[in-house]
């Protein structure tokens, strides 16, 4: 006999154990299937234990300015290892805390590869045990994503790094190439750059951050390049031989002459597809576009009863929108009322390289592609207080508002702690807010957040300090 659920969710990442947890509040039975780690590759591999080592690298870029602020000391190392050691431990902590959640919540938990088996059926299939049935009117795939690769540049471990790779290094390299320059490229850029590592970053694209306003990104470059990496954008690496004791790549730049780069590691972080083979879609109704499954604005499939949702289906591809979407689907199935489908425009993108960046809604550019009459405003770290005072002066915040209703259509931010100050223009965003109310809002002093009641100022010709 199958075990009965109300809903099965396949994969415990972002979007699979909230979706369990939030229709366990709801009254329903449900079960998570999961074949490694609770949590995700967000939790485990990504989003959380990123953070731990880019701390570390801020700490050691810190300890390298005791000067500036009246320390001295001498001998300042550190230990790559035991870098890596407090990452996976602060992983294994929220790992820990995951299993205590679903518990708490009455969710089951059960191990072993998922895949669909018919109408309102998971078969789960465990290592070296037998096959169990789960039985659901409702089956939300969760199963995320995994890193792309490159013909000729695939990861071998050696010298070709994944972001899995990059994370736990055994030895810190001297040199390193970042093939890719969204979030997950440029963090580990900032990250290796900051405890001394010569770093190259190769974007194919005009600009690095594809996804981020363009004066943020041109911002954000400058400050790298001042940092000593080496940037090489509208370019492609054509070739990589690691048949030596390095990894030599030949870099190909639109309109210019080509250059080889000889590194210790390479780290590839050109995007992401989506886990869909092996979860039992083949003979059902699901959809696959460009390696993620299509949904529409409820998450459901072309599968009656079956659902997706997280870095499985369309971007953005963040923790933060695969959780929302998890809710999001539990409650349309329990039957909540006067739900919202998930505006992406809403999502808020941060990338905690230093310096982070962080942002919400359109661009300047996508703005005025849209047809809007634009107002922007703009106020440099440098004419900020607190921003002086932490010795953080390079940076920038941006809004972009609706010239004739006054909506915020948009804000983008370059700076010292900006992935913290994002979430106000977040609620601002949701709250359909406009610039009245952001002008009359109290912002406290000293703070970064002045910055943002200055730049909204300043689209209005009503900026104090600049």
């Amino acid at each position: 006999m199958a075990d009965a659920y109300d809903l099965v969710i396949v994969g415990g990442g972002p979007g699979g154990y909230p979706a369990a947890i939030r229709a366990s509040q709801l009254g329903m039975k449900a079960a998570v299937v999961e074949r490694e780690h609770l949590g995700g590759i967000c939790l485990n591999w990504g989003c959380v234990p990123t953070k731990a080592l880019l701390r570390a690298s801020e700490i050691y870029h810190l300890l390298g300015r005791l000067e500036e602020f009246g320390f001295s000391a001498s001998d300042i190392r550190f230990d790559i290892q035991k870098v890596v050691a407090r990452s996976r431990k602060v992983a294994k902590r929220l790992n820990t805390g995951v299993k205590g959640l679903l518990k708490k919540n009455k969710v089951d938990v059960v191990d072993g590869h998922g895949r669909l088996a018919g109408p309102g059926c998971v078969r789960v299939e465990r290592d070296g045990g037998e096959a169990v049935e789960l039985r659901a009117p409702h089956v939300v795939l969760a199963t995320g994503a995994r890193a792309k690769t490159l013909p000729g540049i695939e990861p071998e471990g050696r010298f070709v790094w994944t972001y899995k790779e990059a994370m736990v290094p055994d030895q810190m390299p001297g040199s390193l190439l970042v093939i890719g320059s969204g979030a997950i490229g440029i963090e580990f850029a900032s990250f290796y750059r900051d405890l001394g590592a010569e770093v190259t970053v190769v974007e194919m694209l005009p600009q690095i951050l594809p996804a981020e306003d363009e004066e943020i990104a041109a911002n954000a470059r400058k400050q790298f390049e001042r940092q000593g990496m080496q940037i090489r954008t509208g370019a492609t690496v054509t070739r990589l031989d690691t048949s030596g004791d390095k990894a030599v790549a030949a870099i190909e730049v639109a309109g210019g002459e080509g250059e080889e780069v000889a590194v210790d590691r390479v780290v590839l972080a050109v995007g992401i597809t989506g886990n869909v083979e092996d979860v039992g879609l083949d003979g059902t109704g699901v959809q696959v576009d460009r390696g993620h499954v299509v949904v529409n604005e409820w998450l459901e499939t072309g599968e009656s009863g079956v659902y997706a949702v997280g870095d499985l289906v369309g971007p953005p591809w963040l923790a933060h929108k695969a959780t929302h979407e998890g809710v999001l689907c539990a409650e349309r199935i329990a039957g909540v009322e006067n739900l919202r489908p998930l505006d992406t425009t809403l999502v808020p993108g941060c990338t905690y390289c230093r310096p982070q960046i962080a942002s919400v809604g359109l661009t300047e550019a996508r703005a005025r592609e849209e047809g809007y009459e634009v107002r922007v405003g703009k106020f440099p770290f440098v004419g900020n207080g607190k921003a002086i005072a932490m010795g953080e002066t390079d940076g920038l915040v941006k809004t972009v508002f609706d010239a004739k209703t006054g909506e915020l259509l948009g804000a983008h931010m370059v700076g010292a702690e900006v992935t913290e100050l994002i979430q106000g223009y977040t609620v601002a965003r949701n709250l359909e807010t406009t610039e009245a109310e952001l002008m009359h809002t109290i912002f406290p002093h000293p703070s970064l957040s002045e910055m943002m009641h200055e730049s909204v100022l300043q689209a209005y010709g009503r900026a104090l300090h600049i």
